[in-house]
């Protein structure tokens, strides 16, 4: 492997065996040296979690009757940390987290799993983004995995400010249907809030989460209307969540104490 080329740790929450960490890993390969460390099945949802109470496992996987990684028997988090004190001689130039199967605008940043594997990244002071497709069927992660490659090109040469990371989401649309790019901020309305209720078959009550997206605005600085609007989101995420604002009317106010 050639020194000068980057070194890219790649994860995701779909699992390894998923379609678009496949993609993601065949674009990355063209621009530096990918090491997939990633869920042994499904994590999907899991957020920042991390596995304290079972014990760590890895196994090598195999796809197309060729080495493609480390299946972790953990979350995204894990992943990244495990791969760094465990699989990885030196740390990683970036690390990217994705291609998921859905969008993680808006609200969804805090419960992807997806997006806490690049905030672990960034947590542990390397350039990190994830990169979500905004649709739930078939999925064409072409186009999605193309931008990947390209942004992760961008952010080794633009690095961020301490513990921010980049959460990218791409229209699932051909590259042609696609209006362009977009730096936004990430949208606050929360999009699941309801449950339906339903009847399993012995008529036995249970609830099924769901919800509604925002309505379409004209605010494409916002992640959410202009990923509806099909830009591509490029969205700075800090993991610092310190109100800073009201921590100093706080210290500079009277308390009853």
């Amino acid at each position: 492997m050639a020194s000068d080329r980057l070194k890219i740790l790649l994860t995701n929450d779909d699992g390894i065996f998923a379609d678009g960490i496949y993609a993601a890993y065949q674009e990355l390969r063209k621009v530096g040296d990918v090491i997939v460390v990633a869920p042994d099945t499904e994590r999907s949802s899991v957020g920042h979690g991390i596995t304290l109470a079972h014990p760590i496992r890895y196994k090598k996987i195999r796809r197309k009757n060729k080495f493609f990684g480390y299946g972790i028997t953990g979350t995204p988090a894990d992943c990244v940390k495990f791969a760094l004190s465990v699989l990885l001689k030196q740390k990683p130039d970036l690390v990217v987290s994705g291609i998921n199967l859905g969008q993680n605008d808006g609200c969804s940043v805090f419960y992807s799993g997806t997006v806490a594997g690049a905030r672990e990244g960034a947590l542990l002071g390397i350039s990190a983004m994830a990169v979500s497709l905004a649709t739930y069927a078939n999925a064409d992660f072409t186009v999605a995995a193309q931008w990947t490659a390209k942004i992760a090109k961008w952010l080794v040469t633009h690095p961020l400010s301490k513990r921010t990371f980049l959460s990218v989401n791409v229209p699932h649309r051909p590259k042609s249907k696609i209006k362009g790019w977009r730096f936004t901020q990430q949208g606050t309305m929360p999009i699941h809030g309801s449950f339906q209720k339903r009847l399993d078959p012995n008529l036995g009550e249970y609830y099924w989460m769901t919800g509604k997206l925002p309505m379409n605005k004209r605010n494409n600085d916002i992640d959410t209307y202009a990923l509806q609007n099909q830009y591509v989101t490029i969205t700075p995420i800090h993991s610092d969540s310190t109100d800073y604002s009201a921590l100093t009317t706080m210290r500079n106010g009277d308390v009853p104490w």
